[in-house]
């Protein structure tokens, strides 16, 4: 005679922990479960409607500055300091974390043009319009003396203004703009090189993160400009029909970099073919003013004109989330925090504004099981993204009343400039052969090797 029992291991129906709840069996065999489809659609639909509820990105203002704030900059080992720069040249250093000032420091007449920290992270850089550099101490030594005893921040004068600095990711090396791009050592007053190509004032620089030795600038006369500092040398140059404000390299993909336009666009570029941008960023109504990448560099948030922040993903043409408040006004200047979970805008109005960058994301300690359902949602919202109604619910977002408008009128002139083009391309006056100039390199008027 045969006896079959039925043998399953103790872990299978007992709990771990008097806290842990009962193990079910389950049997995953599709055929058992005909409604499951639709059951997680239901389960999707709800995660992104709770998504939408619980969005409360605004995390805190900082308050202190009596003029705009113009300038930020992270520093590379304090995850919760900031340092920003105003209108009236005054630099102040901030704990996100403890939302207070740490230190102020009355440095420029005049707006601080640009702020960067050394990669030791013990100094600051900063030029103003009066012409001058200043360096100084930022370790937490220095920054908890009086103000008074403090030891003054170190003065290089110039000849020329200045509109921007950056410093080298790994020597003891910065650059500035202004008339031109000057290379700069620490331990030295004047200028170990001087670098242009055109007639118009610089107003960006920025140092590649991964290809370290070489560095950007775009200038007012419409033209970006690639440059190798080890060869004191440009690269390349390419015009384009409107200005650029900013430029950010990914942090992760050494030769891609995105600028912000005046034409309310940001492009991505490779540097190997500036022919043609690989990405055109739309939705902003206004000038677009700044940007900065995430640490991933998966993402990058812009601040512009229309006194409104939107995030996008590297390889998209759309915002996927727009920051606003009725009291904000233009964005001068936004910053990533270097653990990818905050951005922070800086304003016209004298607030740094500090804000999640998944504005649904619970801040504080999560349980075990509280990970598990979100990590559960978040795959369901992934696997029905492109079903109409959670598509619908997850791109909406409320807009202000003017932003809304403007988009409206851009779209209305965008569709009417496209058609009346349609229409002369097929007329007879034009000759045969024209075709419609494609999106990624309609806004380059030139490229210069």
């Amino acid at each position: 005679m045969k006896v079959k029992v039925i043998s399953r291991a103790h872990s299978q129906y007992t709990r771990a922990t008097k806290n842990d709840l009962h193990p079910l069996p389950t049997n995953v065999d599709p055929a058992l479960h005909p409604m499951e489809a639709p059951r997680e659609y239901q389960r999707a639909l709800n995660a992104v409607k709770l998504e939408r509820v619980f969005a409360k990105p605004f995390v805190g203002a900082l308050d202190g500055h009596s003029d705009g704030v113009f300038s930020m900059a992270k520093h590379p080992k304090r995850l919760s300091w900031l340092l920003s720069g105003a209108c009236d040249g005054e630099l102040r250093l901030w704990d996100l974390a403890a939302k207070k000032c740490l230190s102020s420091w009355d440095l420029h007449r005049g707006f601080v043009q640009g702020v960067c920290v050394t990669p030791d992270g013990n100094r600051f850089i900063t030029v103003g319009q009066d012409k001058n550099i200043r360096i100084g101490k930022i370790d937490a030594e220095s920054i908890t003396v009086e103000a008074s005893e403090r030891e003054e921040a170190l003065t290089i004068p110039h000849s020329n203004f200045f509109t921007g600095v950056d410093h080298h990711r790994r020597q003891d090396m910065f650059a500035t703009c202004g008339n031109a791009v000057d290379l700069w050592s620490l331990a030295r007053s004047e200028p170990l090189s001087t670098l242009t190509w055109g007639a118009d004032t610089i107003t960006t620089v920025k140092f590649n993160p991964v290809e370290v030795n070489l560095m950007a600038t775009a200038a007012d006369d419409r033209n970006i400009v690639l440059y190798d500092c080890r060869a004191a040398t440009p690269i390349r140059k390419i015009i384009m029909s409107m200005r650029t404000n900013a430029i950010a390299w990914n942090p992760m993909e050494g030769f891609h970099f995105t600028v912000a336009n005046e034409d309310h666009n940001l492009y991505t570029y490779d540097m190997r073919k500036l022919s043609r941008a690989t990405n055109v960023h739309k939705d902003h109504v206004s000038a677009v003013l700044d940007l900065d990448y995430s640490p991933t560099g998966k993402e990058f948030v812009t601040g512009a004109y229309d006194r409104s922040m939107r995030i996008y993903g590297y390889n998209q043409g759309h915002s996927r989330e727009i920051y606003h408040t009725k009291r904000m006004q233009r964005i001068f200047c936004v910053q990533w925090s270097a653990d990818a979970k905050y951005v922070m805008s800086g304003s016209d109005e004298m607030q740094i504004r500090l804000w999640k960058a998944n504005a649904s994301e619970a801040l504080g300690t999560q349980s075990a099981r509280q990970r598990a359902a979100t990590a559960y949602g978040d795959s369901l919202k992934e696997r029905f993204q492109h079903h109409p109604e959670i598509k619908r619910i997850s791109r909406h977002r409320h807009v202000p009343k003017q932003i809304f408008t403007a988009k409206q009128l851009k779209t209305t002139m965008e569709h009417a400039a496209k058609k009346k083009a349609d229409n002369a391309r097929r007329s007879k006056s034009i000759k045969k052969g024209g075709h419609r100039k494609v999106e990624r390199k309609k806004h380059i008027v030139d490229e210069i090797q």
